[in-house]
């Protein structure tokens, strides 16, 4: 296989429903953009997803790539096996339970290539019957994070990807990223010292002390069912481990009630970046932690 345009990085837990039509999506649309590679990492389900991905590794040899472990790891270090061994020119992580288009891959490429500071790019996402979802927002604040655990389904409802306008975000979730490999080199890996969440939020406020800017362009749009357990309150062991992860996040980036202070930071960096990018890429170095903490 020549050297593939997209890597695409796919996490499956428990995927069963979700897996196959997430693989034939990207292999379709990676092909019709000119070459993908798709890694799966299969993070220790127990519902079949195994087989499935057996049976699609027979069928898109040298194409689909799955890494198969024993239990699960969370999203950080699972994922960062495959994004380590991607080799596209640009990477986009998917979710097991969203669809890639030919349309999609090619609107962001197109959307990152005509913004040089662009660092990720990412679509509108809807649920699979249509209705607008919420998958940007502002940086979390501790009230933040309570209206979304608490009010996310009134506060989708009061938008829509025909509202939605194309611009600056602060933070996408994972569900449906595009960015150049080459990002990975100045911002670092995902940090696994997350198991679960807000390993997105982290990895989008690294790319902004990098001096790059995060688009969302809600005229490309993407189908995501929005399984996540952080929808769910019944989900208690993951919800305690992402309240574990975003005190480590709140710590690690020194804020939690108030943005004032690292939107100064955020200023900082981009005007670094604009005047030596060299001072912006030193700036978000990483000091502590592992694998871009």
């Amino acid at each position: 296989m020549s050297q593939p345009v997209v890597s695409a990085v796919v996490l499956s837990f428990n995927s069963a429903r979700y897996i196959e039509k997430c693989v034939r999506s990207l292999c379709a649309a990676g092909a019709a953009v000119g070459g993908i590679e798709v890694f799966v990492v299969e993070n220790g389900s127990r519902d079949g997803s195994v087989g499935i991905l057996q049976g699609l590794e027979r069928e898109f040899p040298g194409v689909l790539k799955c890494i198969y472990l024993p239990a699960n790891t969370g999203t950080t270090v699972s994922r960062n096996l495959a994004l380590r061994q991607a080799s596209g020119e640009y990477i986009v992580v998917l979710d097991s339970d969203a669809v890639a288009s030919e349309a999609a891959l090619r609107g962001l490429i197109d959307a990152i290539n005509a913004e040089p500071d662009c660092g990720l790019v990412v679509p509108g996402l809807t649920y699979p019957d249509g209705r607008f979802q919420l998958s940007t927002d502002a940086f979390p604040t501790v009230t933040r994070k309570l209206q979304r655990l608490f009010a996310l389904r009134s506060l989708e409802r009061g938008s829509s990807l025909e509202d939605a306008r194309r611009g600056e975000v602060d933070y996408a979730i994972s569900a449906f990223w595009l960015f150049r490999r080459a990002l990975l080199a100045e911002v670092g890996l995902l940090d696994e010292r997350i198991f679960y969440s807000p390993e997105d939020v982290d990895f989008c406020l690294r790319i902004w002390l990098a001096g790059y800017r995060i688009v969302y362009v809600p005229r490309v749009v993407a189908i995501h069912d929005a399984q996540e357990v952080s929808r769910s309150l019944k989900r208690w062991r993951f919800m305690l481990r992402h309240a574990g992860g975003l005190a480590y996040y709140f710590a690690k980036h020194r804020y939690a009630f108030g943005l004032g202070r690292l939107r100064r930071r955020i200023a900082a960096a981009r005007r670094a970046r604009t005047a030596d990018p060299a001072l912006a890429v030193a700036a978000a170095t990483p000091t502590t932690g592992r694998s871009g903490s």
